[in-house]
């Protein structure tokens, strides 16, 4: 008689049946371009007849669509959830009227960015007066290393967890400001730290800089990051340096609504 599996195997794997669909998103959601099953089969560990199943599974439930030229793209569905989950979250409804105070405050472009491992994922951005436009958007994720509001989430970790997930990061040159490694990373967190803001020096988009500052839970197992971002031809640094103040006034109050409306935890 075939042994039945406990309750704690078949959670293990359920665990491991979503963990594949996940990368198959994951992988379709990231490339450049929309890819061919043989894209995703030489990106992720899977064997052949495993993936075609995932991505099966997946075009059945609308999370991925076929194209005509039989790549892949994020279904429907994807984007209802999306818009759902957006909408929907209380961090986020809370954040937003200071966002909108600290826009009307610069005229520029400011982002809410959550930490999400070793990257920063935006979950609001209220767009500059101006004809120039940030190539970021919401739902997007950057690296933190490199970005203000990446810089300044990371900043109000606890050490341990900072030194974790530093470990896990591969520096990667976006810019000549870039910063090169762990210990340059270590440095900025300790200076943010001392003075309460971030900067990105064009260490991401070259000509686009950012002054930011963190935003977290009580404890601090939640952070995330406010900016202001602009063109360098056009907001020179020290104007960014000018507002640092509506930057830190923004967070505190953030923070501030974070414990009166999402609860002791926050």
């Amino acid at each position: 008689m075939p042994r039945r599996a406990d309750s704690n195997e078949a959670g293990a794997n359920a665990t491991g049946t979503l963990g594949k669909a996940m990368d198959v998103l994951d992988a379709v959601a990231c490339a450049p371009t929309p890819p061919r099953f043989t894209d995703l089969l030489k990106k992720i560990d899977q064997p052949r007849g495993t993936l075609h199943r995932q991505i099966s599974n997946l075009v059945e439930e609308g999370l991925l669509s076929v194209r005509g030229d039989h790549s892949y793209e994020l279904g429907i569905r994807l984007l209802r959830l999306a818009s759902k989950a957006w909408s929907d979250n209380q961090f986020r409804l809370v954040a937003e009227p200071h966002l909108r105070r600290l826009h009307d405050a610069t005229g520029e472009t400011v982002h809410l960015g959550v930490l999400s491992g070793s990257e920063v994922v935006y979950l609001d951005k209220v767009e500059g007066r101006q004809m120039v436009r940030m190539h970021s958007q919401i739902g997007n994720a950057s690296p933190v290393y490199c970005t203000g509001v990446g810089k300044a989430a990371l900043s109000a970790l606890p050490d341990d967890e900072i030194e974790r997930r530093i470990s896990s990061l591969r520096f990667h040159p976006y810019t000549p400001t870039t910063l090169p490694d762990a210990d340059a990373l270590r440095r900025e967190i300790a200076e943010i730290r001392r003075t309460g803001v971030a900067y990105d020096r064009e260490e991401h988009e070259p000509g686009i800089h950012c002054v930011a500052a963190p935003v977290h839970s009580r404890a601090r197992d939640f952070t995330a990051g406010v900016s202001v971002t602009a063109p360098a031809y056009r907001i020179p640094m020290a104007k960014l340096v000018e507002w640092e103040p509506l930057v830190r006034q923004c967070v505190a109050s953030i923070m501030e609504d974070m414990a009166s409306r999402l609860g002791p935890r926050s």
